[in-house]
């Protein structure tokens, strides 16, 4: 088997684009299968000779399961950090065990400005109070480290003073200010019924999560009642999870984009190695398990078959449709999409 060098493909894996994913993907495949014990065993069970893997759609998907009690790791080291995952109560949380925390940060900045531009000049909003109540969120990470990019005065996180959340976009609304206000959804839909305001210099972005404090809603639901109260067209979506280090991104719809270095693949429900990796443009959309390839979680596992339910759409795009019959629901999670 080729050895791979470990520096080359570290400084590959968030410059790769759609020309080069899948050789890059193969590689960081080999890398793991050599340097990540679950994850090589796993192969082994399942009789996979990596030679044989030549194709993405070839790549078995590691459940994501195995992150509650095995710690994934590709080559030996001490963690920098752990991030947990949230979770109701008596359940067990994943754990991410990172490596490369300056990986984790490259891979989130690179993702945002993808979309979004540079955040230099943009206020960062955090509505994130389940998450900052509790320790070892990657989501408060992110956000943290954008609120400090940002370099904007007004930037921070906003626990439950809701009414200087308004004061604070009402000042920036006033300056025509470019502002991106990311919060979990129970938090954004209080606010809006309290304090419901036209924003017209301002993105919301809702990453799910209902908490249990609210009849489930549906994404739909969601964002007819944010965009009715704060006078929006559309209400963004961000899509990641504790065990990887990308995000996607929605603009509208709940329609999903990944960055370059992710890809989000459809398993059939029968059969969970009937991968399918892309649709042409004149075919109907395909549903079934979503499995998501992260080349920037290098020193984890890049290939996750997820418990979410997706819907793959022409180049690469994806909805969030549902969850599996009997998997775990997670505290980010409750809500009915």
């Amino acid at each position: 088997m080729t050895i791979i060098n470990e520096t080359l493909l570290r400084n590959t894996v968030l410059h790769c684009n759609h020309q080069n994913f899948e050789s890059v993907a193969l590689a960081v495949f080999n890398f793991q299968y050599q340097h990540n014990t679950i994850y090589r065993t796993y192969c082994d069970l399942l009789k996979i000779n990596p030679l044989n893997i030549t194709t993405i759609d070839k790549i078995p998907f590691l459940p994501i399961q195995f992150f509650k009690t095995q710690q994934i790791k590709t080559t030996h080291f001490n963690e920098a950090i752990i991030f947990e995952s949230s979770g109701t109560t008596g359940s067990v949380n994943s754990k991410h065990f990172v490596k490369d925390v300056a990986l984790y940060i490259e891979s989130f900045t690179k993702g945002l400005q993808h979309f979004y531009g540079n955040v230099d000049d943009v206020c960062i909003i955090g509505l994130l109070p389940s998450y900052l109540e509790r320790q070892h969120s990657s989501l408060v990470y992110m956000v943290q480290h954008l609120i400090e990019q940002s370099n904007h005065p007004n930037s921070g996180f906003y626990l439950y003073d809701v009414e200087q959340l308004k004061s604070v976009l009402a000042v920036n609304e006033a300056a025509q200010q470019k502002t991106i206000l990311i919060g979990v959804t129970y938090a954004l839909i209080d606010f809006a019924e309290k304090h419901p305001m036209p924003l017209q210099h301002t993105i919301v972005m809702e990453t799910g999560g209902m908490k249990g404090r609210k009849k489930e809603l549906s994404r739909k639901e969601v964002h007819q009642i944010l965009s009715t109260q704060l006078g929006l067209t559309h209400i963004h979506s961000e899509y990641g999870m504790t065990e990887l280090l990308s995000q996607a991104y929605s603009k509208q719809e709940g329609i999903f984009d990944c960055p370059p270095w992710m890809r989000i693949v459809i398993r059939s429900e029968d059969d969970p190695f009937d991968i399918t990796t892309n649709i042409a443009a004149d075919t109907k959309p395909k549903i079934g398990g979503v499995n998501i390839i992260d080349l920037a979680n290098l020193y984890s596992c890049a290939f996750i078959a997820t418990d979410d339910v997706g819907r793959l759409h022409p180049h690469h795009q994806f909805e969030i449709i549902g969850r599996l019959y009997n998997s775990d629901i997670r505290g980010c999670g409750l809500m009915i999409l």
